[in-house]
């Protein structure tokens, strides 16, 4: 008689190489760490406990892996420019960075580019928040809109597109406007000027989105389809929501407290009042806007960062190629 064979377990297949804190942190190598505690601290979001040390243990091995990437694009470009028989021009190398509201993903990009332009060939590299391109707030108000700030109706996508396809063609100067956050509002006639950076950090709650079917069916380009490399920062939705409510607490007492704030009537709330309002303006805008827009686009980034609840990172994804 046949014996019966065991059969093997199936391990679920998954486009991710999934790393715990350990694992990663050894993948660093010899990278060297060129920030201080002063760098760190200055850095760092509101609400944000990031030290140097988890700067060492999750920044640096991110910033080899980047370093790799980064010239391996340059040899496909070399590839490409040896097939066509002419020189293609230099391309910026562009990585976007998502997450919610009071992740940290602004911590992420600003730690990126400091560790990006200190490497031994000081590249040139520049940061733009999708902020910029919201739509002033009189017209979201003219829209309906102003009750959804953040959501992917609220920007000006076909500027934010234009920029991005104008900075990896090698446009000399771009402009970018400018978002004040104690005004909640564009900068009048303000613009920032890019000009031809070697790597470009893009950061917002939106920027993995897919493109959008158009009235025709067709489908129109999406911003991320000018990445390069993207990175999600993720963490429980409980967790994020707590880092909000503390954020704005801190906020109250700092930015706030300010006359010429959008948000000074919060200034005088007692503590009680601060939470309460807080957490409505959680649940009603921000828990919506994670939920049905941002969180649906984690799978599509290229690095998951996925923080514990004191703001650690504890787990790495990396996608396969």
């Amino acid at each position: 008689m046949r014996k019966n064979r065991r059969v093997p377990s199936l391990v679920p297949a998954t486009p991710y190489v999934d790393l715990d804190r350990s694992a990663w942190t050894r993948l660093s190598a010899s990278t060297p760490l060129p920030l201080t505690d002063a760098d760190v601290d200055r850095l760092r979001g509101i609400g944000d406990p990031i030290d140097l040390a988890e700067v060492d243990a999750i920044y640096r091995p991110l910033s080899r892996l980047l370093d790799l990437y980064i010239q391996a694009t340059r040899g496909l470009h070399h590839a490409t420019s040896t097939f066509l028989r002419e020189d293609v021009g230099r391309t910026p190398f562009v990585i976007g960075v998502a997450g919610s509201v009071a992740v940290g993903k602004s911590t992420t990009a600003r730690l990126l580019r400091e560790l990006m332009a200190r490497w031994p060939a000081t590249p040139h590299v520049e940061l733009v928040t999708t902020d910029g391109f919201l739509h002033p707030n009189a017209e979201l108000e003219r829209r309906g809109l102003l009750q959804r700030k953040g959501f992917p109706e609220s920007y000006d996508r076909r500027a934010l597109l234009r920029f991005v396809s104008k900075v990896k063609a090698g446009r000399p100067e771009v402009t970018v406007p400018v978002y004040d956050h104690l005004t909640y509002d564009i900068v009048p006639d303000a613009h920032v000027v890019v000009r031809q950076p070697d790597v470009l950090i893009v950061e917002g709650l939106n920027v993995l989105q897919p493109a959008r079917p158009t009235l025709a069916g067709t489908s129109n380009l999406a911003l991320s389809d000018f990445f390069d490399f993207s990175i999600y920062v993720d963490a429980r939705t409980s967790d994020v929501k707590q880092w909000y409510v503390d954020r704005f607490l801190s906020l109250r007492e700092t930015a706030f407290a300010r006359p010429e704030s959008y948000f000074h009537r919060y200034a005088s709330l007692t503590d009680d009042e601060a939470v309460a309002r807080a957490e409505s303006i959680w649940d009603s805008i921000n828990a919506p806007n994670l939920e049905e827009n941002i969180l649906p686009t984690r799978s599509r980034a290229t690095l998951v960062l996925t923080k514990g609840p004191d703001h650690a990172v504890q787990r790495v994804r990396l996608r396969k190629i």
